[in-house]
């Protein structure tokens, strides 16, 4: 191989690495929001078992009238 070979496969590995780092933070990043979302929907869940406990007959009925 010649030194320009060389240098053009170093390149296309190092261009490889850079995206698979890009690639890995946007999943990181995903990852994270999907995570926080969670944790704001069981909290919210927390909060209504909670209120459920103490006061079971609230959200028991609904009243209606057309």
């Amino acid at each position: 191989m010649e030194v320009g070979g060389i240098q053009g496969v170093i390149m296309d590995a190092t261009s490889s690495l850079a995206q698979a780092g890009v690639m890995n933070q946007v999943g990181v990043a995903m990852l994270k929001n999907t995570m926080e979302q969670n944790e704001i929907q069981g909290a919210g869940i927390t909060r209504m078992m909670m209120e459920q406990s103490v006061n079971p007959a609230v959200g028991g009925n609904f009243d209606m009238s057309v």
